[in-house]
């Protein structure tokens, strides 16, 4: 999943007054139940509210307490799965067949009754709306034996998308073209919520049939009617989502255990200052804080203010290098002559080695993540299999990176030097300050160097990156699922998931991704991503950032937030879905 978010638009200063008025007023209209209020802030947009293209954490937070999937996380456990929308599954034709037997007595928003017509609804949409900018590229590879943009291929065809998902009276069905050890784990992605099929054809979505189905391939879902007018069956419903908030009101005829909070808001406030004056005066319960640096000097040890730290980290984040710019506009001159760059100017090995070489990776734990965290030699965290250990990660050396860009380009880059645009996400302090580092040893190594760094709204990020029209971003994954095919793929296959931000093509990478993906044997396993690990960090396709132990700030009257409740796999920021807090 797209880690990151970015600020909407900013905020006057009499908007931010009125803000803390009315979010004081609403987070202290009760203190315990029903009537209390969670207030989140952020300084980031929601890029869509339809599951179907849901693949950011932005969107993520909300799309997964409107709505639910057939299966969910177990406690604090990545791997163990526990039924939800299902009540209990079977296995069956050699790992190519699961029967789902759902959950009766459930009702959508809309007062619909859940039905197996609406799960096989929701996954042919799935199927059959796929792109790079959702998470069912991997919902298709199971499923059709392709990935991202599947419909691009004409061997898929109406009848291989309804014989993969059907039902049988209400059981569902699903039949795999070959066995996928991580199926049942990417059915509790986020993004596999199941939606009201009878509203979504009432507000105007695709009507689930074979006469239209062609022309609802690969649309763009990120505004579609579903976004604006979400039917899901989670504990929460959505009351209204404006350019600067959203707000939710716990669900009243919710199937399971009744919400405890009976509202929650989430406002996009970007000044960082006002985020967290509302958090310590007690008008926000949890607010993007900036990191570690500011809870360790900021906030711990303030009143009314509890800390959870040492969080499992399962992000992974580096600098990617785009080796085929696709937006002329943002390269300068496009040539090498200290104005700008050549569109290719990342497909010189020598130009990467360079960059990875200037970053100071101490520098970065120290300043960004008050010395937690350690150096990462591929984008994989470490306690995942496959991670090998016993790899070097790359080291800061200005003196190796001189070297570098001392052979890029024939030697024309050191004699002529380039203007680069970076960019970062608004609001983003970790992503700004890493970005300023970089920038600040890159440009001592040579007058001619100039590396800009420029401020952009998430969305504009995610659009842009995606279309290959950025040069360099902070590109960052959290799993969809347990297994580290979902990153290695992601960011180094070929036909990966970022490779818009990368345009790269290493065909021996590509083997040993695909063999790793292939196989169940876990010591070759190993040993294949081992060798790509080496190989990627040998060719320098990102600049690796650390990884970085969790840390979460929120206010003491907040109960439900622990160690124990804690999932990374779900529930953004706060480690547990909205319908376990409570206020007291």
């Amino acid at each position: 999943m797209n880690l990151s978010q970015s600020p909407k638009k900013v905020l006057s200063a009499v908007a931010l007054a009125t803000l803390a008025l009315s979010l004081a007023a609403c987070n202290k209209q009760g203190n315990t139940g029903a009537g209390s209020t969670l207030v989140i802030q952020e300084s980031a947009d929601i890029p869509t509210l339809d599951p179907g293209t849901s693949y950011d954490t932005g969107s993520g937070q909300v799309v997964e307490n409107l709505y639910e999937t057939l299966l969910t996380y177990k406690g604090n456990s990545l791997t163990e799965l526990t039924p939800l929308l299902a009540t209990e599954w079977t296995e069956g034709n050699d790992g190519r067949e699961y029967r789902f037997t759902l959950r009766e007595g459930v009702k959508f928003h809309a007062g619909n009754e859940f039905k197996c017509a609406d799960a096989e609804y929701t996954f042919r949409r799935n199927l059959v709306t796929n792109t790079g900018e959702s998470g069912n590229w991997f919902l298709s590879e199971s499923l059709l034996g392709t990935g991202a943009n599947a419909n691009d291929d004409q061997s898929i065809t109406w009848q291989r998308i309804t014989d993969a998902v059907k039902c049988d009276g209400e059981t569902l069905v699903f039949t795999l073209p070959k066995a996928d050890p991580a199926f049942l784990a990417k059915l509790a992605y986020t993004g596999q919520g199941i939606v009201d099929s009878a509203h979504a054809r009432e507000i105007g979505e695709w009507d689930g049939t074979e006469a239209t189905w062609k022309a609802a391939v690969g649309k763009d879902l990120m505004g579609s009617p579903l976004a604006k007018d979400p039917s899901g069956t989670g504990a929460y419903r959505l009351n209204e989502k404006t350019a600067t908030s959203l707000s939710a009101t716990a669900f009243d005829d919710y199937w399971g255990d009744k919400a405890r909070i009976k509202n929650v808001i989430i406002q996009l406030v970007p000044e960082q200052a006002a985020r967290l004056q509302a958090f310590e005066k007690g008008d926000a319960d949890i607010v993007e804080t900036g990191g570690r640096p500011i809870i360790e000097e900021q906030l711990k040890g303030k009143p009314g203010i509890a800390i959870l730290d040492n969080l499992p980290d399962t992000g992974a984040f580096g600098f990617s290098m785009n080796q085929n710019m696709k937006d002329a506009t943002k390269i300068g001159s496009g040539k090498l002559d200290g104005q700008g760059i050549p569109a290719n100017f990342f497909s010189d090995v020598d130009v990467r080695r360079g960059f990875v070489a200037a970053f100071n990776v101490p520098q970065y734990i120290k300043e960004v993540q008050a010395g937690k965290g350690e150096a990462r030699n591929f984008l994989l965290p470490d306690t995942f299999p496959g991670y090998d250990k016993n790899l070097a990660a790359p080291k800061f050396d200005l003196d190796a990176a001189r070297a570098a860009f001392q052979k890029a380009w024939n030697g024309e880059v050191w004699k002529n030097g380039f203007t680069l645009n970076a960019t970062y996400r608004a609001g983003s302090v970790t992503a700004q300050t890493g970005m300023e580092l970089l920038k600040q040893n890159i440009e001592s190594l040579n007058p001619k160097f100039r590396m800009n760094i420029v401020a952009k709204q998430w969305s504009d990020i995610l659009r842009d990156g995606n279309a290959g029209k950025e040069l360099m971003i902070v590109t960052g994954w959290a799993p969809d699922y347990a297994d580290p095919d979902n990153y290695v793929h992601t960011f180094y296959s070929s036909d990966g998931y970022y490779q818009p931000r990368l345009n790269l093509k290493d065909t021996q990478l590509d083997t040993w991704i695909n063999e790793a993906r292939s196989i169940t044997d876990t010591e070759r396993r190993n040993k294949l991503y081992s060798d790509i690990a080496r190989r990627a960090a040998d060719q320098a396709y990102y600049v690796l950032l650390p990884s970085n132990p969790g840390i979460l700030a929120y206010r003491d009257t907040l109960k439900g937030v622990s160690n124990d409740a804690f999932n990374p796999m779900l529930a953004f920021r706060t480690g547990t879905l909205w319908k376990a807090l409570s206020k007291g």
